[in-house]
């Protein structure tokens, strides 16, 4: 049953017009209703009060809300840089993006037509509105250099990721001025997480020192921060039930100025 409801979902969501009803009936969507003001683009998510505070936004935006709540945290932040730095004519590639990530259906209803989305999971093309889901390692996309406005990745590098095959490879396929928007699971001082596993590599939540590490090797690819990053941090605000973890989330941005 469940198969055959997700293949009307997805014949339903081909067309633009289908998708964006769909987002309303499954979602409740209705905006969006004005624009973001999520300016913690270079931030470590510090409390249960900042989750609850971007939900509240993205629900006055009518925006769908994101099932794993604190994921609004960092997905408004990225919402709130790719309007302030494209138009809509700009091509996003959510970098690692799932069916259910949000950044791109958001951006579709801002009026964003340029959207695709890569993946390991996807062993065939999906279409939603305007996003390709599609099959992409994200450090040898395949893509032509100078490709994208702005890429966006979203609790990926965790997942067995290395550093300077990444920057490397977003480097390639981002515009001159492009942005990238990278978020990941983070506390400030080191969390050992054993010999769990989870998606088929050891788990990994970052530490201070590897942020850190990570902002150099991005810098010798020719990217720029696009401001103070403060990797200090509160909370434990992020649970993995499943394993056992306490963390938190941080993101960081640039711009590719090389």
């Amino acid at each position: 049953m469940k198969k055959a409801i997700r293949k009307i979902y997805f014949w339903l969501g081909r067309p633009a017009f289908g998708f964006r009803l769909l987002l309303g009936i499954r979602y409740g969507a209705t905006g969006p209703h004005g624009y973001p003001d999520a300016p913690w683009h270079n931030a470590v998510l510090k409390n249960q009060q900042e989750v609850e505070k971007a939900i509240a936004q993205v629900r006055a935006l009518g925006l769908p809300v994101m099932w794993d709540k604190p994921k609004n945290w960092d997905s408004l932040a990225a919402l709130d840089l790719i309007l302030k730095n494209t138009g809509k004519e700009a091509k996003i590639f959510d970098a690692g993006g799932e069916i259910y990530s949000m950044i791109l259906p958001w951006l579709f209803l801002y009026g964003y037509k340029n959207l695709s989305a890569g993946n390991l999971v996807f062993k065939k093309p999906i279409q939603l509105g305007p996003i390709r889901y599609h099959y992409a390692d994200i450090t040898k996309t395949g893509f032509d250099a100078a490709t994208y406005d702005a890429v966006t990745c979203l609790s990926v590098i965790e997942h067995g990721v290395d550093f300077d095959a990444y920057f490397s490879e977003m480097s390639r396929i981002l515009k001159p001025g492009g942005i990238l928007i990278t978020s990941a699971d983070y506390f400030e001082t080191k969390i050992d997480t054993g010999a769990q596993r989870a998606y088929g590599v050891p788990i990994h939540i970052f530490s201070r020192e590897e942020i850190e590490a990570a902002v150099k090797i991005a810098e010798r690819h020719g990217f720029t921060p696009t401001g103070p990053l403060d990797l200090r941090a509160g909370d434990k605000v992020v649970t993995w039930k499943t394993h056992g973890l306490h963390y938190t989330f941080v993101i960081f941005s640039f711009r590719k100025t090389a």
